[in-house]
């Protein structure tokens, strides 16, 4: 049984936040393990194991971005532990135009790096960093945006090309995550 069929929900990307919070809250009732004290070893531990599955599916499909990385799991599309080849065939689904912009934004956090340790003005560098991660803000945006377009398409056709589009959508996003981390930590190196 998945999260989904568990919580009595649908295999749907766009979930109503409050009906997934009455469904936990229902289910929490009647199987948390406080109900069980009087019952035998074996259904207290399965009132145990429910109760954290319950706990596990509530977390994940509350959050949008975990709710897709779920289903392309349960949907065989994605596995949780990648060897070096699948990463690399992941990498090279990541489109060129993205790859460009990490390759340049890398020079310029090298850049920023090479004149702090030279003495640079920190607010000038501070400057250049919020102008590096602009760019990379508008491009995380965007995909904001198309992940949701994918998910109302994937809610209403069920297609799996459109999970599989998910699937590459999620993976440039943890990209560009990557690349606005780094800056934020460059941004507080020159706070510090």
């Amino acid at each position: 049984m998945d999260y989904f069929s568990f919580l009595g929900l649908p295999r749907k990307l766009n979930i109503d936040a409050a009906d997934l919070e009455q469904r936990y809250r229902a289910l929490s009732r009647q199987l948390h393990p406080d109900y069980f004290q009087n019952a035998s070893a074996a259904e207290r531990r399965l009132s145990l194991e429910r109760s954290s599955y319950l706990n596990d599916a509530y977390r994940t499909l509350r959050n949008p971005i975990s709710r897709i990385e779920y289903l392309l799991k349960v949907e065989g599309l994605s596995s949780g532990a990648r060897s070096s080849d699948q990463r690399a065939k992941e990498e090279q689904k990541v489109p060129p135009a993205l790859l460009e912009e990490v390759f340049a934004l890398n020079e310029e956090l090298d850049e920023i790096r090479e004149a702090r340790a030279g003495g640079a003005p920190p607010e000038r560098l501070r400057v250049r960093a919020e102008g590096a991660r602009q760019p990379i803000e508008a491009k995380r945006e965007e995909h904001e945006r198309d992940l949701k377009a994918l998910a109302a398409k994937w809610d209403a056709t069920g297609d799996r090309e459109i999970l599989r589009a998910l699937g590459d959508r999620i993976l440039e996003r943890n990209y560009i995550n990557n690349l606005l981390a780094g800056v934020e930590k460059e941004l507080k190196e020159l706070i510090a």
